[in-house]
């Protein structure tokens, strides 16, 4: 268990006291607003939004980057430790985590992941990353000295890991409770050495692994580790806790990809009756009476001005061999998006916008519905193996690809550094 090479590494988790969990733990970050989560945790003094996203307890007119921000997040974290609310284990554990939505269960394996692995490539990523986000994500880490919102990793189901796993999951866990959004989360912590030293080599048996969902607290804690790797020069062993990020590591067939789906302000100077009639250039367009889910790829639902249409794309052009190009966002993108609305850089225009299918059809209606947005466009989900593929290639998808569901809770367990 001391080999800095390990691709994972057992560490002292520090952890809600059991009674405090469910106010505690809290949605990530990054999947609700400023609005909503300070609605969210209003009422609830310990919830870890109070750190993940401390701008909730300053004026509406703080910028969410001010230094003020942060200062914040490190004075809330810090007295949540002091005040006994939040405990550190005594010894290097690893944690599985059961998550459980709509009767469908996935179980992972919270760990401390390699910097290194993530560095050479191991840990294969799929997307880009936007500068501020990343900045703020490492400035979060190094100002509250702690990964505290877990990086999500996938890879190829292993009997071994699925056998050690269950081992595992024989004790009475340590939490187990069902949160305001109907997602029961259970959590068991793996205190025993053989245990984790199984679990350690299944990993290490293991090519590669994938970032599902994180990509920014990845490149972030990485950008750590370097900057202090650079501060302490030889005497850096590779053991230190900052060589490491916080991960949950699901295999692939746990795994739940839902639509990433797109809202477009303006049909770029066209008129309704001119935007179908382009429409039709590379798609067959019918009328649906109801809103529309695709049932495969190269089937997009468009809602536009109270209607809803099913676009399907002409076969030759939708099955191609590129593992990039054969994604739905790219089809979207590459035959409606830029030639037809002039959205060429979906990262920096702002005139698009993403909603994570969770949100429903409903969502996607209301955003046009309100005069904000002017169509919408649902997509078929992306598949875990059309992701691996883009990641075995090392190339990157295009941005918003996957969402991912359940999302993991952040607070639950964090590492410090």
């Amino acid at each position: 268990m001391n080999n800095p090479k390990s691709l994972i590494h057992p560490f002292p988790g520090l952890r809600p006291r059991s009674d405090l969990v469910e106010e505690i733990s809290a949605p990530p970050y990054d999947v609700i607003n400023t609005e909503e989560a300070r609605a969210y945790a209003e009422d609830l003094p310990l919830s870890f939004l109070h750190v993940s996203k401390a701008q909730i307890d300053l004026g509406a007119d703080v910028d969410q980057y001010d230094d003020a921000v942060y200062e914040t997040a490190r004075n809330t974290f810090e007295k949540m430790k002091k005040e006994g609310y939040l405990v550190q284990d005594d010894v290097p554990c690893l944690y599985i985590y059961r998550l459980v939505m709509n009767g469908r269960e996935q179980v992972g394996v919270m760990a401390a992941a390699s910097v290194d692995a993530y560095l050479n490539n191991r840990i294969k990523k799929h997307e880009l990353t936007r500068p501020q986000k990343e900045e703020d994500r490492t400035r979060f880490a190094n100002t509250i000295e702690a990964n505290s919102g877990p990086v999500f990793l996938t890879y190829r189901q292993s009997e071994q890991i699925d056998t050690l796993v269950q081992q595992g999951m024989q004790a009475e866990p340590e939490y187990d409770f069902t949160a305001s959004d109907d997602i029961k989360h259970t959590l068991w912590v793996v205190r025993d050495k053989a245990l984790i030293q199984g679990i350690v080599d299944g990993f290490d048996a293991q090519r590669y692994v994938y970032v599902a969902d994180g990509h920014h607290r990845s490149a972030a804690a990485s950008r750590v580790c370097m900057q202090r790797r650079a501060v302490l020069g030889d005497a850096v062993t590779g053991m230190e806790p900052f060589n490491r990020f916080l991960t949950v590591l699901f295999p692939d067939s746990h795994m739940h990809i839902m639509d990433y789906n797109r809202v477009v302000s303006g049909l770029n100077g066209l008129d309704n009756a001119s935007y179908l009639k382009r429409l039709t250039e590379a798609f067959e367009v019918k009328k649906i009476d109801a809103p529309y889910k695709p049932t495969k790829r190269g089937e997009f639902g468009m809602y536009l001005d109270g209607q809803w249409y099913c676009l399907s794309l002409d076969s030759k052009r939708a099955n191609i061999e590129d593992p990039v190009a054969r994604l739905d966002v790219s089809l979207l993108q590459d035959h409606l998006l830029d030639p037809i609305l002039g959205v060429t850089d979906p990262r920096r225009d702002v005139r698009i916008d993403f909603v994570g299918g969770i949100r429903g059809m409903e969502g996607l209606m209301a955003r046009v519905d309100s005069g904000e947005m002017t169509v919408a466009f649902s997509l078929f989900p992306t598949s875990m193996d059309d992701l691996m593929r883009v990641a075995d290639a090392d190339k990157i998808m295009p941005p918003k690809s996957t969402w991912f569901e359940p999302k993991l809770r952040d607070g639950l367990v964090v590492q410090t550094l």
